[in-house]
């Protein structure tokens, strides 16, 4: 990259590989693009698949991104509990009891929908300012309080053994599949722990799109061209989308609040409640991020490039 360029903007759906951490990667791609990097959902060291990664201007989308469901492959180990309700942790209690197939998937639906969840005590949950996994790693595990998160799809996919079963799930934004892998455990009268985990998708990023670390770094001067490169706007396709005429957007991009004038865009503006954050679109591209004020485009986030 020659000096003076800010580097490639859109998204890299990475194959995070074993054993990296989410933020090694961002620190792999900053190194080999030398632009600002950012990713939409954390993924273990433990867990393979699907991270989105964001470039330049594209990082100011990440939150609706994160905000997609996710789908995941995972294998439970049934009989044996651990700290961090993964394989890494250490063994807190074992039980002899392997459920059947049977009672698998009776106890699924249980997990479907709306659940209250109580998140892992290892986990980047902030507690009076502190990480969580820093207050378990100092013997001082914090006691979190179940929330509500959405399991909108579960289902047992195979049983390769007795002590371990082979799951799918589609789950909102916060939902651990860590903690619903012990709490399958629980529900079925014994222990259990993730032994594998795979992401498979978040929100309109795949797993068929991904792309290897290895690969980035063979591609670092041409990503800009390369098919792997997805548009800023790949992150934005659940949310409201607006299109401004020149001069609006002109405006807009310059930070001064907007009410269009074209009839269809206020009708459909008039539809959505106020506060809503909308893409907003000129030329066939994503300008800004607004939110509507009082029948107007506040912006909220102006995407230079």
């Amino acid at each position: 990259m020659m000096p003076g360029d800010r580097g490639p903007h859109g998204w890299l759906v990475i194959d995070k590989p074993l054993g990296l951490s989410s933020s090694r990667v961002v620190d792999v791609i900053r190194r080999l693009t030398g632009t600002k990097v950012g990713h939409a959902g954390t993924l273990d060291p433990l867990a393979t698949g699907v991270l989105p990664i964001a470039l330049g201007e594209a990082t100011k989308t990440t939150a609706y991104a994160m905000a997609g469901r996710k789908r995941y492959r995972f294998r439970v180990r049934w009989g044996i509990g651990r700290a961090t309700d993964d394989r890494e942790g250490e063994i807190v209690g074992e039980c002899s009891l392997r459920p059947s197939r049977e009672a698998i998937e009776t106890i699924l639906p249980r997990f479907t929908g709306t659940i209250l969840q109580s998140p892992p005590p290892y986990s980047a949950i902030k507690v009076d300012g502190h990480r969580a996994y820093a207050l378990a790693r100092a013997h001082r595990p914090p006691a979190l309080t179940a929330r509500p998160v959405q399991i909108a799809a579960l289902r047992l996919i195979a049983m390769p053994d007795r002590d371990h079963a082979d799951c799918e799930a589609l789950v909102g934004k916060g939902t651990y599949i860590r903690a619903l892998s012990r709490d399958l455990g629980i529900a079925l009268g014994t222990l259990g722990h993730v032994a594998e985990l795979r992401r498979l998708s978040v929100g309109s990023f795949t797993e068929a799109q991904a792309i290897s670390l290895d690969s980035v770094a063979e591609r670092r001067h041409s990503l800009g061209a390369s098919e792997y490169l997805l548009p800023i706007e790949t992150a934005l396709d659940d949310i409201p989308a607006l299109a401004l005429t020149a001069a609006e957007a002109a405006r807009l991009r310059c930070g001064q609040r907007v009410t269009p004038h074209d009839i269809g865009v206020r009708a459909h503006l008039d539809r959505l409640d106020e506060g809503t954050v909308v893409s907003v679109w000129h030329d066939q591209a994503v300008i800004a991020l607004a939110k509507i004020e009082n029948g107007g485009l506040q912006p909220a986030r102006v995407i230079n490039r």
